[in-house]
């Protein structure tokens, strides 16, 4: 493997000519397969067809050879890496002593079917290799283009992504589009969940009172109608970040009045008074993630995180500023069941959540949890079918779907313009 702009590039070969066994010679391309991993993500780029040969240089001279490969050869190695569709699994769920004294007491065949439920754990054996439905674009390394621009106003601001400190796999597409989702209150979290990529302390450096002011600035500047805002858990801050959350919101809608707001926020360790806060202060989308089912929080999140505080600040939310959109995002994968999930869309159409999105859960580090099973995308259209039946306003599914993503935040806006009658028309009316 090779570098090439900071991302891992891939060389494969399904076999080996004389030359090529050579110290002489290196592969300077890779294959028509291969494929750029930014994050640990398959991205292809649309730019040129892919092309079934790969390029040898001599390290001693600038000639090139072409060394064509069979469609046999791509069998074989596809057979040998894996598809996603073996191995995983989980571990299976612990049990409690008085469970293990009932197990002790009766035959194996007696153990009913809900003694088999599996969760995910850090060092669990993976999926080998992944399902062929996992691309997305490449970011564009032109000097104009709309990626570039978006990330030279982040950096020239000092302010920090979701995208690039989560390692999301979309980057490529949002960044393209011109927008992305703007990480307030810093970029270090003092949770520690076992899914997450972002980098975690007890005693993150202080807030920059500053940055509601370069985050508007930088948004205004982009020129887009939608954007979102999300942050690290700040346990250390009296309100956990929601004033400065609250000050953003109010900055951006005196300098664009007609842009939709999205806040993607942490539970507020369950303050009502701080979810209030951030409710009432003129946002349109008030997204907070249950994350995962009910049964599973305990080895998804951290400890400070539950699914019932969950569900809490999106109702609370919601009961402070009635006009308000709420959202949630469930990550499918980590060893949930069918029935488990259909529970969790009924909990939260009780308290009217609005809008909920369905992905994949990628392991970013060998240090977070084991992927438990590869979703099928015929799976994640099954569970949008099922939210939309009973009455979200919509559901986002897909293995490569996020919480935050361009395609769903262009449907939002058009579907809260077209509710509300009027782009201009206020939140909580």
């Amino acid at each position: 493997s090779g570098q090439s702009s900071g991302h891992h590039i891939h060389f494969v070969s399904f076999f080996t000519p004389t030359k090529m066994r050579s110290s002489n010679y290196v592969v300077a391309t890779s294959l028509f397969f291969a494929g750029i991993y930014v994050n640990g993500f398959l991205v292809h780029s649309n730019r040129s067809p892919p092309t079934r040969h790969c390029m040898v240089a001599s390290k001693h001279s600038s000639s090139e050879e072409t060394v064509h490969v069979s469609s046999d050869h791509v069998s074989s190695y596809i057979t040998l890496r894996g598809d996603g569709s073996t191995g995983g699994g989980g571990l299976p769920m612990p049990r409690s002593k008085e469970l293990q004294k009932v197990d002790d007491e009766r035959s194996h065949d007696d153990i009913s079917t809900d003694d088999h439920l599996v969760r995910p754990k850090v060092g669990a054996e993976m999926p080998k290799g992944r399902p062929p439905w996992f691309r997305v674009p490449a970011p564009s390394q032109a000097e104009n283009s709309r990626f570039q621009e978006v990330q030279t106003s982040l950096r020239s601001l000092d302010l920090h992504t979701v995208c690039e400190e989560a390692q999301c796999p979309n980057i490529g597409e949002c960044w393209n589009g011109g927008t992305g989702t703007i990480m307030l209150l810093g970029d270090t979290c003092t949770r520690g969940c076992m899914f997450c990529a972002v980098k975690t302390s007890p005693t993150p450096p202080p807030v920059d009172p500053f940055e509601p002011f370069k985050t508007a600035e930088a948004v205004v500047k982009w020129g887009v109608d939608y954007i979102v805002l999300t942050s690290v858990d700040r346990d250390d801050l009296a309100d956990g970040g929601a004033s400065h959350f609250s000050q953003t919101v109010q900055l951006l809608k005196q300098l664009k009045s007609e842009l939709l707001v999205e806040c993607l926020v942490s539970d507020f360790a369950g303050d009502a008074d701080a979810v209030k806060t951030l409710a009432t202060s003129g946002l349109d989308v008030y997204a907070h993630n249950v994350e995962t089912v009910e049964r599973l929080q305990r080895f998804v999140r951290d400890p400070r995180a539950g699914y019932r505080q969950s569900l809490f600040t999106l109702e609370h939310a919601k009961s402070c500023q009635p006009g308000i959109y709420t959202k949630t995002s469930v990550m499918l994968g980590l060893g949930e069941t069918d029935e488990e999930v259909v529970q969790a869309m009924k909990d939260l159409r009780s308290i009217d959540v609005d809008v909920i999105t369905f992905g994949q859960y990628l392991r970013p580090t060998e240090k977070h949890l084991s992927v438990v099973e590869y979703v099928t995308p015929e799976k994640f259209e099954y569970f949008k079918t099922v939210g939309e039946q009973m009455g979200f306003k919509y559901v986002a599914s897909g293995p490569m779907v996020r919480s935050s993503y361009k395609a769903g935040e262009f449907y939002l806006q058009h579907m809260i313009k077209k509710e509300r009658g009027d782009a201009h028309y206020p939140p909580g009316v």
